[in-house]
């Protein structure tokens, strides 16, 4: 159900999404057809705008244009009252008239022509006729019939000399207008008509002419006494307007129409044509002003074509649809990509929730796992330690040994794999103790010193004096990284050496620094690395992997500061200052090498460079993948060079915290290891011909204090035994050498000889203190056949601090070399458990038999129950016991569960006990330690939680016992302690 709803949910949203993206389009849409709506618009505003500037332009010029001519018009009319009727006899005729019209037609453009007309009333009608020689006319050319007055044109300009004699009030409107002009004094157009000769249309403009001058008030009566005649001019309104428009720019754009708008109802049309029926083009109306207030005129201005649409107001809305078209896709491309990210992230939570469930299952997987595994392997590792605490013969002896290196070999090979999957999951830790670097290398050369001694390999450490002696971090990781390289350079080596070097990563940059720049570094290397005798100055003799390695650069690290000060960082700091040390670690073998196409994949789990490996060398594939995890989780790297048949080198970087005073170091159990104090002082002569093994030999003696002078042969050495080259008995006698090592390739039977001849001049001139103890350094078990009879001790490589001290002391009589401090040992561990009350919860009788066993060898009281039910009745307060040791898986209640209720029953206690005392005690809590086979980090963070003090992982071992319950548990004394 829950499922349908989501389906439906989705296509819901899917839906709005759609009709929101189709909505966005309408809008747009819309949007930009009202913005090319707006823009339009705006364009015909503007256009209608320059048509109204262009026809209020060309309404102007023909008003002016207009007056000009009037003005004219009433200038000639001034000149005909002035030479027609104020000189007598009258100074004006025909002639005269039309010559003076003619020469000045050119002032008067727009006029067709002019004409004066005479004012005659009917009594003077006879008179007059016969003093013109014709009779008056009407407009149609016929005898004007009778009338009160007449307006007979007698002056004509030759252009109009046809209307000469005829009566300009014949015709009713003329009339009208001529006796308006009359009355008003003002110029008076009459309505437009046909030109007779141009058949063009026109108007006539008529202006009375008076005998005198007549007052600005005059009345109509007193100017209809005073009138003369009308002076008349024909304008030609097409040609007028033609020429103007003619005339300006833009003719082409616009049409002009002139009306007379005198009847608005019937307006009559002056110039240009009526436009078609439909023309919805932009026009405007500019009124025109001719000087007659009777008559009204306008002019009537429209563009040819219909204005274009602009070019902008397609390309800018198409422009903005667009762009809101790519807003909206990327508005819908977001969406659809948020609802497919959201839809991604569901799926990623749900896969995540699925790993975390595979997670846990997989850890639980890991914890059965590891507890069924390591449970069987716990009885039988635990039996195989009882039974080699009994009475067995060499054979029986030997086989318990065989199956307990196998089982060991298992249980590491398991730990192997319960670290990947660690590493997988991200849970592995990394401690923070105090711990000696140097002893763990001691022990890690320890457990490889019978391989190397059965193929006869140089196996070799070197720690320089600049690492300090105390370090924080993970000893168990930092043993595992180098029992890992280590292991593998001892499984592929066959001859020569495995040399572990440990520097700081700073100064041994410095060092390389220093040699790049004194050009000792590359082809040069490479070229000074043989000694004279053709070997190469490595620790064996032989060729090596990497050129860097050299004795060159061996010698370089080996200085004492003096010519390459130590600094960090760029200041002058000195480095016991600094919080953290950077360490690097070097392995270098001359074994057979990783082949080149192998090379990549060396890191990689359970794999090998092929299948023979596996076959020939045995191992799983997975000790560099977890060493590099390793190396990763303490801040370093890992980096490697090897050529096949030569040898490889692998090198890494740690990164560890400086134990400071008072750092909280456990001193009841001594991190480093104790070295005698004895020899501080002596001095001792190392023959050697090899450098590097010679400064190796001499780092283990240095840390005993003695001081060693090294030779390359055995002459030189006895020279000096005997005070040549320098060297003289009295000059130093405390001084004097009185140890003589020896390298196994440096002795025969002659120098045995030798020595002897010597030792015995020696003893016979009563030199006795003198003689030296001879120590013979071997690498292999058959180089005890070259021993000679003069030959005090023999050291057997790899070499170790302790191993020499226990040599020399025996050799020297100084007694035994102290072991490492008692009180991590068995020792110190029996008295702390001697008589101490251990209840061990195991559902596992073998597991019982075996932890019982374990405990009791040290003197502890064991009581065992197999469940936590019977541990939860034994445990409830007050009770004798001082410590629990209780397995995690069992039926019926757990361990878990177990320390829960033991927890409560304890809080319990502790408070009746201070309801009943009335005083504050130490609240009750009994030492619980988890003891199990699941080794995981879930399970121990899952122990802390219930309530448990400690962990202890199957099967038991000392060192992890004795760490376990030390914290908890008070010790007896230790005689002689």
């Amino acid at each position: 159900m829950g499922l349908e709803v989501v389906a439906v949910a989705e296509n819901m949203w899917w839906w709005n999404r759609n009709v929101i993206m189709a909505m966005w389009v309408m809008l747009s849409i819309g949007f930009c057809i009202g913005f090319h709506c707006h823009m339009r618009t705006e364009s015909m505003r503007k256009a209608e705008e320059m048509l109204t500037s262009m026809c209020e332009e060309r309404a102007r010029m023909l008003q002016e244009q207009f007056a000009v001519s009037v003005n004219h018009v009433h200038a000639l009319a001034i000149l005909v009252s002035t030479f027609h009727y104020q000189k007598d006899p009258p100074a004006l005729d025909q002639e005269t008239f039309a010559e003076y019209t003619a020469r000045t037609s050119f002032e008067r453009p727009l006029l067709n022509g002019v004409a004066y007309a005479q004012r005659v009333i009917h009594p003077d009608r006879q008179l007059f006729e016969n003093q013109q020689g014709w009779t008056i006319k009407t407009m149609k050319r016929e005898p004007s019939p009778i009338q009160d007055e007449y307006a007979p044109v007698i002056y004509s300009q030759e252009t109009v000399s046809y209307i000469e004699a005829l009566d300009m009030m014949s015709g009713e409107e003329d009339r009208e207008n001529i006796l308006r002009a009359r009355a008003t004094g003002k110029a008076v157009l009459t309505r437009p008509f046909r030109l007779l000769e141009s058949n063009h249309l026109g108007v006539v403009l008529t202006f009375p002419v008076y005998l005198s001058g007549l007052p600005f008030d005059a009345t109509a009566e007193e100017r209809a006494k005073a009138t003369a005649g009308y002076l008349g001019g024909a304008f030609d309104v097409e040609s007028l307007v033609e020429n103007l428009l003619r005339q300006l720019a833009g003719n082409q754009e616009i049409v002009v129409n002139v009306y007379d708008v005198t009847n608005s109802c019937e307006p009559l049309l002056m110039y240009g044509i009526h436009p078609p029926d439909g023309h919805m083009s932009p026009s405007h109306v500019s009124m025109l002003d001719f000087g007659d207030p009777f008559r009204k005129h306008e002019m009537n201005c429209r563009y040819r074509k219909k204005p274009p649409v602009s070019l902008s107001s397609i390309t800018t809305p198409t422009g903005i649809f667009v762009i809101f078209m790519l807003a909206g896709y990327i508005g819908y491309a977001a969406w659809s990509h948020y609802d497919n990210v959201k839809e991604d992230f569901r799926k990623m939570e749900e896969l995540k929730r699925q790993a975390e469930a595979a997670d846990v299952a997989k850890s639980q997987f890991l914890a059965t796992v590891s507890h069924e595994i390591r449970t069987p392997m716990n009885g039988v590792l635990g039996m195989l330690d009882m039974l080699l605490d009994t009475d067995l013969n060499s054979t029986q002896k030997d086989y318990a040994q065989t199956a307990q290196v196998c089982g060991r070999a298992l249980i590491s090979l398991i730990n192997e794999v319960l670290d990947c999957a660690k590493i997988e999951a991200g849970k592995l830790e990394i401690e923070s103790v105090p711990f000696d670097l140097r002893s763990i290398l001691d022990d890690v050369i320890s457990l490889f010193s019978a391989t190397s001694r059965e193929k006869g390999i140089e196996l070799a450490v070197y720690v320089s004096d600049r690492v300090p002696s105390i370090l924080m971090g993970d000893p168990g990781r930092f043993r595992q990284i180098i029992t890992n390289l280590v292991g593998n350079s001892v499984k592929f080596t066959e001859r020569g050496h495995i040399f572990v070097q440990v520097h700081l990563a700073d100064h041994v940059k410095m060092v390389m620094d220093a040699k790049a720049e004194h050009g000792l570094n590359g082809h040069a290397s490479k070229v000074n690395c043989t000694s004279a005798n053709g070997a190469f100055n490595t620790l064996s003799g032989l060729e090596v992997a990497d050129y860097s390695n050299t004795w060159e650069s061996f010698r370089l690290l080996l200085s004492d500061g003096e010519s390459l000060p130590y600094t960090l960082g760029n200041g002058s700091v000195s480095e016991t200052l600094a919080d953290k040390v950077a360490l690097m670690v070097s392995v270098e073998d001359t074994g057979i090498g990783i082949p080149v196409n192998a090379q990549e994949r060396v890191f990689t789990p359970f794999m090998q460079a092929d299948s023979s490996t596996s076959r020939n060398y045995g191992g799983t594939g997975i000790g560099l993948s977890i060493s590099k995890c390793l190396i990763e989780l303490m801040g370093g790297k890992i980096s490697f060079c090897s050529r096949p048949d030569i040898g490889s080198t692998f090198i890494f970087t740690a990164v560890f915290q400086r134990c400071r005073k008072g750092a909280g170091v456990d001193r009841k159990r001594s991190v480093s290891e104790v070295l005698p104090t004895c020899f501080r002082g002596m001095r001792a002569t190392l023959v050697d011909r090899h450098p590097v093994r010679s400064a190796v030999t001499k780092y283990h003696l240095r840390r005993l204090g003695i001081i060693a002078a090294d030779v390359s042969t055995i002459n030189e050495a006895l020279s000096v035994l005997s005070g040549q080259n320098g060297y003289s008995n009295s000059s130093h006698p405390g001084k004097q050498p009185s140890i003589l090592l020896i390298e196994k390739d440096s002795w025969d039977s002659k120098i045995d000889f030798r020595i002897q001849n010597d030792l015995l001049k020696w003893k016979e001139a009563g030199r006795t203190n003198d003689v030296p103890k001879i120590v013979l350094l071997l690498t292999a078990e058959t180089d005890k056949t070259r021993i000679g009879s003069h030959v005090d001790a023999v050291v057997m490589k790899p070499l170790r601090t302790s191993t020499i001290a226990t040599c020399l002391q025996q050799t020297l009589g100084m007694g035994k070399v102290q072991n490492k401090d008692t009180h991590s040992g068995s020792n110190f561990l029996h008295h702390l458990l001697d008589g101490k009350n251990i209840l061990v919860v195991d559902d596992n009788k073998v597991n019982l038999r075996v932890a019982a066993a374990a405990l009791k060898k040290y003197g502890a009281k064991v009581e065992c129950v197999e469940n936590g039910k019977s541990a939860l009745s034994l445990l409830q307060p007050p009770h004798k016991f001082d410590a629990c040791f209780m397995d995690i898986q069992m039926p019926e209640m757990d361990g878990f569960q177990a320390t829960q209720e033991i927890r409560k029953l304890e809080d319990m206690a502790s408070e009746e006990a201070y309801m009943e005392e009335g005083s504050t005690k130490a609240k009750l809590r009994v030492p619980i330690l988890a003891m199990t086979a699941d080794v995981i980090q879930a399970t121990y963070e899952q122990c802390v939680r219930c309530g448990m003090d400690g962990y202890v992982s199957k099967p038991f071992e000392e060192a992890q016992l004795y760490q376990a319950v030390a914290k908890f548990l008070v010790s007896q004394p230790i005689s002689g302690s």
